[in-house]
């Protein structure tokens, strides 16, 4: 029988609670997880692609020691389903925080669907304490000098406030 490979996708700037819920929760459906951390030139990521990869790396390693799944985290940077393809996904895993996100959500994993409908798209509800955690959000809050260590791990709130702090300096020249 062949193992249910999943793909929880996202940009990961920074990591959250919020992702790391996710991918325990994702953890318990499938027997690989793949954890593809991707480029989004939309997006003005406070962190590059390689400290991304290595902070989710980081932070899931000892989650995947006390889980029957296995936990791969990849940086990616092609459309969604064709790296689903070519890691050999069977299903699309994501979080939904509120409405707004159901809506987009769902749109996307419409598309995806036209471009491979053998690769389902799963929604995880976030966890009711986690529901207001946005990546965006924490960073204007670490921006503006609030405390986001209700939000991502202590690793990951030194590293943001060491991003601030650079922002900070380089804005001061």
């Amino acid at each position: 029988m062949s193992k249910l490979v999943g793909l929880y996708p996202g940009t990961f700037d920074p990591l959250t609670y919020g992702h790391l819920d996710i991918v325990r929760r994702g953890m318990k459906m499938v027997d690989k997880l793949i954890i593809g951390v991707a480029t989004n030139p939309s997006k003005a990521p406070m962190f590059t692609l390689e400290e991304r990869v290595a902070v989710v790396e980081r932070e899931v390693a000892a989650m995947s020691k006390v889980s029957n799944c296995e936990i791969e985290v990849r940086a990616f940077d092609k459309l969604l389903m064709h790296f689903a393809m070519e890691v050999g996904a069977g299903v699309i895993i994501r979080g939904l925080r509120a409405v707004s996100d159901f809506e987009y959500e769902f749109q996307m994993a419409g598309m995806n669907a036209a471009i491979n409908p053998d690769v389902e798209t799963v929604f995880l509800m976030a966890d009711a304490k986690l529901q207001s955690i946005a990546s965006k959000l924490v960073k204007e809050i670490a921006i503006y000098g609030g405390d986001i260590s209700s939000f991502t791990p202590s690793t990951v709130v030194k590293e943001i406030q060491g991003k601030v702090s650079a922002l900070e300096v380089k804005g001061k020249k």
